[in-house]
């Protein structure tokens, strides 16, 4: 696979729309049959995207309809699922077609690879501020570095950033695995087993990691603090990558637009919906948001460091039996552009025609 930048918007590519828009007339989200042939008639294939919530990017584009205007030329549109806020809760949704594509981080991916789940990167972001993840210690724990883990309960989202982030802290820590208990819990399990105290640790991030830091747990590692490859990425169901790639290359370019808005405007990227109760941010948390949204990475095609950083990932779960077989970065990385390049070719007129 050829890894390079290219420039991060994508309008040459998606002038073969029309004859990529044919291969596919017959498939929609899914695989459903659908009827494309009516030019400026209803959307006809339905891309499922995780629902924004109540901020960011995507929660913009909800409130104004950005993704479905951006895909309407390509008979396409949008529809928001309200999934968990962790990629590898989602793997079941991806299996049976009901999200198409959603962020995520290297480590899920590789996970859902490791048992064939159907989805494959398109772009990455650059890290912005790796203090929203970490690994967190009830205050009775009698937790307070690394080192004390062991012997202890730690609840990490299995084959994903909480077991990756864990392995880290204890390999850098010189512990060997198996003096540390991972428990296997997805996010809202493990809030909940963290809270009651089933579990001494989390290893957990973004919103509930912020959430549970301002009830009184302890921090006692960070992404930053263990050297931490797991970058930011979009991630696509394969199927549509095979059948829709005009529309994957659309709806990344129009994430890269929205995410240069927000570096502009970063306070209209929060409390999107609401600006009362549970959903919305106030005080210091709201005024970190909008520092972390003003700094906001685009996305972009992914490069030959990315494919090391993946790689590193994927390395250290196969070699401590996260997962059983070997990922390479050429697994988990979807070609795309080049994708995008082949159509162009065949869709190109032949000499004297």
């Amino acid at each position: 696979m050829r890894l390079h930048r290219r420039p991060l918007r994508v309008h040459a590519a998606l002038a073969i729309l029309p004859v990529v828009a044919l291969v596919a007339a017959a498939c929609g989200s899914g695989g459903e049959s659908v009827d494309e042939s009516v030019a400026g008639g209803e959307p006809t294939f339905i891309l499922k995207v995780t629902d924004g919530g109540n901020s960011g990017p995507l929660a913009v584009a909800k409130r104004d309809g950005t993704f479905d205007e951006a895909l309407a030329p390509l008979g396409a549109k949008v529809e928001w699922v309200n999934a968990p806020p962790s990629f590898s809760a989602n793997l079941k949704l991806f299996n049976a077609g009901e999200l198409d594509v959603s962020g995520g981080a290297y480590s899920p991916v590789v996970g859902a690879l490791s048992k064939d789940v159907g989805v494959r990167i398109i772009a990455v972001a650059d890290p912005v501020d790796q203090d929203q993840a970490g690994i967190i210690a009830r205050p009775d724990s009698g937790i307070a570095e690394v080192k004390d883990l062991v012997g202890k309960r730690i609840a990490v989202n299995p084959a994903a950033k909480g077991e990756y982030i864990t392995l880290k802290a204890l390999e850098q820590a010189g512990i060997p695995f198996d003096q540390v208990e991972r428990v296997p819990l997805q996010i809202s399990d493990a809030a909940s087993a963290f809270s009651t105290g089933q579990v001494d640790a989390w290893a957990s991030f973004n919103d509930p990691y912020a959430e549970a830091k301002a009830r009184g747990a302890i921090e006692i590692a960070t992404e930053a603090t263990v050297g931490s490859t797991d970058n930011t990425i979009v991630a696509f169901r394969t199927e549509v990558l095979e059948t829709r790639p005009d529309i994957a290359a659309k709806y990344l370019e129009t994430l890269q637009q929205l995410t240069e808005r927000q570096q502009a405007d970063p306070e209209d990227f929060e409390n999107v919906f609401e600006e009362a109760g549970p959903r919305a941010l106030s005080g210091e948390r709201l005024d970190r948001a909008i520092d972390l949204g003003r700094r906001a990475t685009v996305p972009h095609y992914p490069t030959a460091q990315d494919a090391a950083n993946l790689q590193e990932v994927a390395d250290l779960f196969y070699e401590n039996g996260v997962i059983t077989r070997a990922i390479t970065a050429d697994d988990v990385f979807y070609p795309l552009e080049e994708k995008l390049a082949a159509a162009e070719n065949q869709s190109a007129p032949t000499p004297g025609s």
